[in-house]
């Protein structure tokens, strides 16, 4: 099967989107190396760099890429699925069923793939739901005027950490709901299934809508120039507020320290808070983004990007292959060796996280590029589209 053609003009214009989530994919990768074969070494949220190895918490932080760029770029790829088919109706039609099928998803095929359990006695609802009631939430506001998207993602995402206060007990009637929108914790189901909202939806919806309202600067006709500029100016923006609030130890964090030496005040200065993203996680992770997304579109060989263009081109079939590749890794080390680690089986170190996620992003790449393959060619295959 031949490779799609990322010479041609409009895979050019788009190369940058997929080479941006293809990265994010890897940083994903090593996060769940390290959830898988570092249980024994779990961290909380935000870290405690006290005892925190620099290396884990390096690595954990480059994570936090993921669900922002993922989110942001959901919004993105949105508008320009309507830019193709000239209609906001079939865009919003395609965000409420993909939307609800990723929440199913999440339930059923994601969430087997981390505890092999069935029936569950626990359902994690993290990212894929998060995207999925993103989605949703998308396909009613796109409706809205353009400066209206923009001003409601920015007062979402500036504004929600003024709701941290805000707590509502089991049996409250705004428990369920609350639960959903900003408060990370448990629903209790029945005696034998409990939910946890690991990914507590509100902040993701201002960041899928700024998403969507930045389509028009990958349209069609637009301007590439003036794209890089939007880009860079946004991005610097976002990285500068991220400093100034982090100096000043305002609003939505925990106060950074001054550690023992440079490279603990460092670590100090970017614990942030992801569970809700705080405004400073969204600032330093969507900042950061955004400038990758320029660097790679200003490059002008292109050929080095074509691995994380493949990996990018085929995001929710990775997702689920390395998931389930993971978790059969992990029943055969301790079908080998055992629990050495207590109640888990787990690596010694850090070091061979990165080794392990450089070992199976190689290893997984064929599958992958085949799925893509198919994706770009197979365009018949209506269902394709929603992995």
């Amino acid at each position: 099967m031949p490779a799609p053609d990322l010479t041609s003009p409009v895979a050019a214009r788009l190369q940058s989107i997929d080479a941006l989530r293809g990265l994010v994919i890897l940083f994903m990768l090593l996060d769940h190396v390290r959830e898988t074969f570092l249980l024994h070494m779990q961290v909380p949220d935000p870290m405690d760099v006290a005892v925190t190895e620099p290396a884990l918490f390096f690595s954990r932080t480059l994570a936090h890429l993921c669900a922002p760029v993922f989110i942001f770029l959901t919004g993105l790829s949105a508008f320009l699925y309507g830019e193709k088919h000239q209609d906001r109706h079939a865009v919003s039609s395609f965000l409420l069923k993909r939307g609800l099928f990723l929440v199913a998803l999440e339930f059923t095929l994601v969430n087997f793939a981390w505890t092999f359990q069935f029936p569950p006695q626990v359902i994690y609802l993290q990212v894929i739901w998060a995207i999925g009631l993103s989605m949703l939430a998308l396909s009613a506001l796109l409706w809205l005027p353009r400066p209206w998207l923009v001003l409601l993602g920015l007062l979402i995402i500036g504004g929600h950490n003024l709701l941290d206060p805000l707590h509502f007990p089991v049996g409250s009637p705004m428990h369920l709901p609350w639960a959903i929108l900003h408060d990370r914790g448990w629903l209790e189901v029945s005696d034998s299934l409990r939910l946890r909202t690991s990914y507590p939806l509100l902040p993701w919806i201002g960041v899928i809508a700024l998403g969507y309202a930045a389509g028009p600067w990958f349209g069609r006709n637009a301007d590439a120039e003036r794209r890089q500029h939007n880009l860079a100016n946004w991005g610097r923006a976002a990285l500068l507020l991220f400093v100034l609030l982090r100096l000043i130890n305002g609003y939505g964090e925990q106060p950074w320290v001054v550690g023992e030496d440079g490279l603990r005040t460092l670590m100090s200065l970017l614990n942030i808070t992801k569970y809700p993203p705080s405004l400073l996680f969204l600032c330093l992770t969507l900042g950061t983004g955004l400038l990758l997304l320029r660097h790679f579109e200003r490059r002008q060989d292109r050929a080095w990007l074509r691995p994380l263009t493949v990996f990018g081109a085929a995001p929710m079939f990775f997702y689920l292959l390395h998931l389930y590749v993971l978790k059969l890794l992990y029943l055969a080390a301790v079908a080998i060796w055992g629990l050495n680690r207590g109640s888990h089986f787990g690596f010694e170190a850090v070091w061979p996280l990165w080794l392990w996620t450089v070992v199976l992003a190689v290893a997984l790449y064929p599958a992958v590029r085949w799925f893509a393959e198919l994706k770009a060619l197979r365009r018949d295959i209506a269902w394709l589209k929603y992995l």
